[in-house]
């Protein structure tokens, strides 16, 4: 019964999910900016072309990295493709304009994107940075010089430190000024080649934030609190006019100037000194050396003692000092020398001079301002950028948001991101078990489509649905397998209850049997009833 169990589960679920799934459409929630890296990417997204001197005075490319829209290399979710940073070692640069700038001076700003190592996290960035309003024609631009609002997503920072960045650019509206606020304790979390979700919510109804990886609210906090430097600067600052006066006593102690060295402190004497009673060890080879000429050793033919000099043969240990317990000059051991006291220092006492830290006076600040509400004083956001030094490639950007609402931020995960984490788990679960090499199709069909069906199956023992919309291609191969095979016993089970019992078949002409028969049988008379044979039973009318 269990052996069924499981297919016909697997049947149930390819009813729930083959039908939305099959095409593997575009997720039809709406949002400012929503990206999934469909065919026509190319339409909305723009490599940098941007240059750099070089130092004989001419100009070449500052972003070499190159970007390809692909599948990633788990090919675990069928269907599912992203924006991959091919180039090891190199800048990335692209970005994209938004159709309509973003305003979260009223709504809450929910940026939400998907991250995957796929070689693994060594040196290399995975932010994004929300460009500001007036970029949107300047992609070919895009560089490090590029204004920018708000710049969030993990960073790989060289030698292996992983954090979370939420980074933005406030303005001085004394000044004019413009400031990076960066998060005073980011988050560090543990980054593997699985996909991750990276999520920013801020709000500007309270000016406070959430940053969540994979779901999980990692930091909260208050723009106002949580930043350095913060976005309020100080009313009062040093004066930099102030200088210290030159009879400032800023030494707290001093060496005591009535302090005496005692007469018996010696500083000559040493730390260590010989061990008089130590004895050279009976046995010991005076006349030996530790090493000698390896006797062995032959010059080479090829050595030239007018130009190579004369041969030396190696040294190799001497065997009589092996077996005795030393060799060669014996010196006496030394010990620490009880008279050692080494240099006297005065001892120390509170200085009398002693006036205290001297700090430069304070004085009003020229450039102090109160904003309370620093997200209302933020730029709109025209449009994305990627712009970064690797040293990891291929890494994959998936299913970007940009918006306002949390609830779609979730459902766009729902039908990506938790997809792929059932299937990358289900495939991490049977690698402990399992570590078979990766086969294309052509190279051993039998052995891919093996891969293929027992990743499905591991993926569907957690989660039939998450199954199929991870692998709908598989899932249909698999269902219609199991439809066919499950026709094919009713049909066998058709054909064997469908056999009758042998018949005999009655003629008109009688047999001898029948002949005998009709000889010992009475026969009625004419009108008669007939006598019945069977015992009562009645015949048919």
């Amino acid at each position: 019964m269990r052996s069924v169990a499981f297919p016909v589960l697997i049947v149930v679920a390819a009813s729930g999910a083959l039908a939305a799934d099959e095409a593997k459409p575009p997720t039809e929630i709406k949002a400012p900016f929503i990206e999934q890296f469909t065919d026509d990417w190319a339409e909305r997204w723009t490599p940098s072309e941007a240059t750099k001197k070089t130092p004989v005075g001419g100009e070449t490319f500052s972003y070499v990295g190159k970007w390809e829209v692909e599948a990633p290399e788990s090919g675990l979710v069928e269907g599912a493709q992203g924006l991959v940073a091919k180039t090891k070692a190199a800048h990335h640069a692209i970005s994209a304009p938004f159709s309509t700038p973003v305003d979260f001076t009223k709504e809450p700003l929910v940026v939400q994107y998907e991250v995957k190592y796929q070689k693994g996290g060594n040196c290399g960035g995975g932010y994004l940075k929300l460009l500001e309003d007036g970029f949107q024609t300047s992609g070919k631009e895009f560089s490090d010089n590029t204004p920018w609002v708000v710049m969030f997503g993990p960073d790989l920072t060289c030698p292996g430190s992983k954090v979370i960045h939420f980074i933005f650019r406030h303005k001085n509206p004394v000044t004019g000024e413009v400031e990076e606020k960066h998060l005073k304790a980011p988050p560090k979390p543990s980054l593997n080649k699985d996909t991750n979700l990276y999520t920013l919510v801020v709000h500007p109804n309270n000016q406070t934030f959430e940053v969540q990886f994979n779901h999980d609210v990692q930091l909260s906090g208050s723009l106002l609190e949580d930043f350095t430097p913060p976005v309020n600067p100080p009313k009062e600052i040093d004066d930099p006019e102030d200088t210290k006066p030159a009879d400032w006593v800023d030494t707290k102690r001093i060496p005591d100037p009535d302090a005496v060295k005692p007469s018996d402190w010696d500083e000559e004497e040493p730390y260590e000194i010989p061990d008089e009673d130590a004895e050279k060890p009976e046995g010991w080879l005076d006349d030996e050396p530790e090493e000698i000429p390896d006797p062995d050793a032959e010059k080479p033919e090829e050595w030239d003692d007018e130009e190579d000099g004369d041969w030396i043969a190696p040294t190799v240990a001497n065997p009589k000092c092996l077996e005795a317990p030393g060799c060669g000059e014996w010196k006496r051991p030394t010990k620490a020398n009880p008279a050692y006291k080494g240099k006297w220092y005065a001892p120390m006492i509170d200085n009398p001079a002693y006036i205290g830290e001297w700090a430069p006076r304070k004085i009003p600040n020229p450039g102090y301002f109160e904003d309370l509400e620093p997200v209302q004083s933020l730029s709109k956001i025209g449009g994305i950028g990627i712009e970064l030094w690797t040293m990891t490639e291929d890494i994959l950007f998936s299913n970007v948001y940009v918006g306002h609402s949390v609830e779609d931020a979730l459902a766009l995960a729902a039908e990506t991101y938790d997809i792929t984490h059932t299937a990358e788990a289900a495939a991490s679960a049977k690698a402990l078990d399992v570590d078979d090499d990766v086969v294309s199709f052509s190279e051993d069909p039998v052995t891919f489509v093996r891969g293929r069906v027992l990743n499905f199956v591991e993926i569907a023992k957690v989660d039939p649905v998450a199954a199929f919309k991870a692998m709908p291609e598989t899932g249909i191969a698999l269902a219609g397998a199991i439809f066919t095979l499950f026709g094919m016993i009713g049909v066998l089970f058709g054909l064997v209850g469908a056999q009758q019992k042998p018949v005999t078949k009655k003629t008109d002409a009688p047999t001898s049997d029948d002949k005998k028969k009709a000889d010992s049988t009475p026969v009625a008379p004419a009108g008669g009833d007939k006598k019945d044979e069977s015992g009562g039973a009645r015949k048919r009318k």
